[in-house]
């Protein structure tokens, strides 16, 4: 297996490195410190398994791996202390190696990488990232070649582009790697809302939101961007926006 270390401590990394060194079949492809960087050597390198780092300046593992296109690949979070991380992923889900790593348990986690596939193991790690405690906080785009971090409260909506899933903040937009259905099972649904088969919104954004002709809508966002809102989901939306202080003008 081709494997991807992440984690922003040199010690950390080069601790990982020494205990992988005992696995004959294993190939360290690459190092990563932030979770920026983490996106890009994933993009880069395509390894089969990357041990992730929790805590990391800028973004979370988790929101790492949130951030992953399906089939992801094989995870194995790493944790110092976050034990409501290590709650959430009950154990027997998604393997995880507690912090300062030792000898016999790094054995056993890479032995349940090797005998999951990655379909489980990338269901297990989406158990993870559903969960309302775990929604992310940070999202990554990429321009370009690079990849940012988004803090939530600058996500405006997700949209599709010429079949590419785009991140729109107010000034910018950012390519996801993720689909739209993926994002959407990641989110917490109290700040997002799926608004037609082309777009999510963040509800904070939302302005006002017209009655049309057939049972439709169209919304309003504060950035002056308009967009459709399906029969099916109008009220869904209108019973979220119901629940915000403050809700939007609705015109007839």
């Amino acid at each position: 297996m081709r494997v991807l270390i992440v984690d922003d401590e040199q010690l950390a990394r080069d601790r990982l490195r020494l205990l992988l060194s005992a696995f004959d079949d294993l190939r360290i492809v690459g190092e990563a410190e932030d979770g920026e960087q983490a996106m890009e050597r994933i993009r880069e390198l395509q390894p089969d398994l990357v041990l992730l780092d929790i805590q990391m300046p800028g973004c979370s593992g988790i929101e790492v791996a949130s951030s992953l296109p399906s089939p992801r690949p094989k995870i194995i979070f790493c944790t110092a202390f976050d034990q409501y991380a290590v709650d959430a992923f009950e154990l027997s889900a998604v393997d995880y190696l507690l912090k300062p790593v030792n000898r016999a348990r790094s054995a056993h986690a890479i032995e349940r990488a090797r005998a999951l596939s990655a379909a489980e193991l990338d269901a297990h790690v989406d158990r993870v990232t559903r969960s309302r405690r775990m929604a992310p906080a940070r999202f990554l785009g990429r321009r370009g070649s690079r990849f940012v971090v988004i803090p939530q409260k600058d996500v405006v909506y997700w949209g599709l582009d010429g079949g590419l899933t785009r991140l729109y903040s107010a000034g910018q937009s950012y390519v996801m790697e993720p689909t739209l259905n993926e994002i959407e099972r990641r989110l917490d649904p109290a700040v997002f809302c799926r608004i037609s088969r082309t777009a999510i919104v963040n509800l904070d954004y939302v302005s006002e939101v017209n009655m049309l002709v057939g049972g439709y809508g169209e919304l309003l966002l504060k950035t002056g961007v308009r967009l459709e809102v399906s029969r099916r989901r109008l009220r869904v939306l209108m019973a979220k926006l119901e629940g915000i202080p403050g809700p939007p003008q609705v015109t007839p």
